[in-house]
């Protein structure tokens, strides 16, 4: 079993439990070959990210001229396969907001990353996100390329399921993993109840970083850390919006945004326009020991989220022994459990965040340290990643050689995935 993964950005500092699900299946014995389409080197600050760099092949290493090559042999050698993928890049292409230009593109890419699939001897391509990269998989599957699987994590697939050819992507699949039971159901939305089996769950998890730390008690500071990227999904107007409210009546704590992103400029500008300044500061992309002191170090993390997956963050937050305060959003009420473990508010709702974290100032240390343990306990229960990479590789071992995605295949797979798998027998 030859096993490559192919994301769209990798390694990438949000990406850290990719690289935690490759190498936990590294331990168990599975060697992975690393794809990524391009790389973003600048922003690369953890030193296991820059060894995950170089193990890793990019396709655009030598710009979209060194894709030319291997269409042309492509369409040379095998024209029916090739015609026939791309049909497919022109009928994805056409529901696509990206247009058909982009999928000729990916059909290129699909070119290039077959001939380093074949040249590896790859049984089996695993993609990351349901997005261009899954396109990409997909395609190169049609130009007689190995077998693919994809795990679709949330929001975007969930936004744009027509756009991004949810369903035919699935359809064509070996199969599917949703990282959590709200993003499987949202996966069942969007394929025939006969593709259901081939559509499991596999959750992000963390390691031994996380999970042999011995947790330290909260400290009794007025203290609290967002670890997100500064987007517009994550909410961080919203929190600013409740800090302010705090900030009239009187309290005094400080909140540390770990993190960039597109909103930074402005979140800076309207921290200014409330005079926050002493409320928040913005540390930028940190390292994972970074991160792992920043939450230490603080009460509570808060991640207001308008759209999620399930966040890693969360898990780890509640590794280390920190309750969480957090939004009723996709996955996220899958593990955080309001009054154990820490607070969930609606999404969206000024109010409900503002008092949760009151609640969070004026709830004892040690009691935000029974909270954390509970989170810590439910997380080495749900969220082991070599518990998590053994349940992949059964799914990648269940594969047949010459998988089509069929519903047979899927049947098939169901069975042996066990108790992991969709009920269908009322169907």
């Amino acid at each position: 079993m030859a096993i490559a993964y192919f994301i769209n950005q990798y390694p990438k500092v949000s990406h850290s439990f990719i690289r935690r699900e490759i190498l936990a299946l590294e331990a168990q014995g599975i060697p992975i070959h690393r794809f990524s389409i391009r790389a973003c080197d600048a922003e690369l600050v953890d030193e296991a990210d820059r060894a995950e760099r170089l193990k890793t092949t990019v396709l655009l290493q030598s710009g979209v001229k060194g894709l030319v090559a291997p269409l042309v042999q492509r369409a040379i050698a095998h024209p029916a396969k090739f015609f026939s993928a791309l049909k497919l890049a022109l009928q994805v292409g056409q529901r696509s907001d990206r247009g058909l230009l982009y999928h000729l593109v990916y059909l290129a890419e699909a070119c290039a990353l077959y001939q380093l699939l074949k040249a590896r001897s790859i049984t089996h391509l695993h993609a990351h996100f349901g997005t261009n990269s899954t396109t990409i998989a997909m395609l190169c599957h049609a130009l007689g390329g190995p077998a693919y699987s994809f795990t679709v994590h949330g929001p975007e697939e969930f936004d744009q399921p027509v756009a991004l050819s949810l369903g035919e992507k699935i359809r064509r699949s070996a199969f599917v993993v949703g990282i959590s039971s709200f993003g499987r159901s949202q996966i069942f939305r969007w394929c025939h109840p006969n593709q259901w089996p081939k559509v499991q769950v596999v959750h992000c998890g963390v390691d031994d970083r996380f999970l042999t730390l011995e947790p330290t008690p909260v400290p009794d500071v007025p203290q609290f850390v967002c670890v997100a990227r500064l987007g517009e999904q994550k909410g961080h107007f919203l929190l600013l919006e409740a800090v302010h409210q705090l900030a009239s009546e009187g309290l005094q704590f400080k909140v540390l945004l770990v993190g960039d992103g597109p909103l930074r400029a402005d979140l800076e500008g309207a921290i200014a326009r409330y005079q926050l300044q002493p409320y928040f500061e913005i540390t930028g992309w940190a390292s994972g020991s970074q991160v792992q002191q920043y939450v230490t170090e603080s009460r509570a993390l808060i991640l207001p989220s308008f759209a999620e997956g399930l966040p890693v963050v969360i898990m780890e937050a509640l590794a280390l022994g920190r309750p969480v305060i957090s939004t009723y959003v996709a996955g996220i009420p899958e593990l955080v459990e309001p009054g154990r473990c820490g607070w969930l508010v609606p999404s969206g709702s000024v109010e409900p965040l503002a008092q949760a974290i009151r609640a969070a100032l004026q709830t004892p240390p040690e009691t935000l340290t029974q909270m954390g343990q509970t989170g810590r306990d439910l997380v080495l229960q749900h969220h082991n990643i070599d518990i998590e990479a053994a349940h992949l590789a059964h799914l990648f071992s269940a594969i047949p050689a010459q998988s089509n995605g069929s519903a047979t295949s899927a049947q098939t797979l169901g069975a042996e995935a066990g108790s992991t798998s969709a009920p269908i027998a009322s169907l």
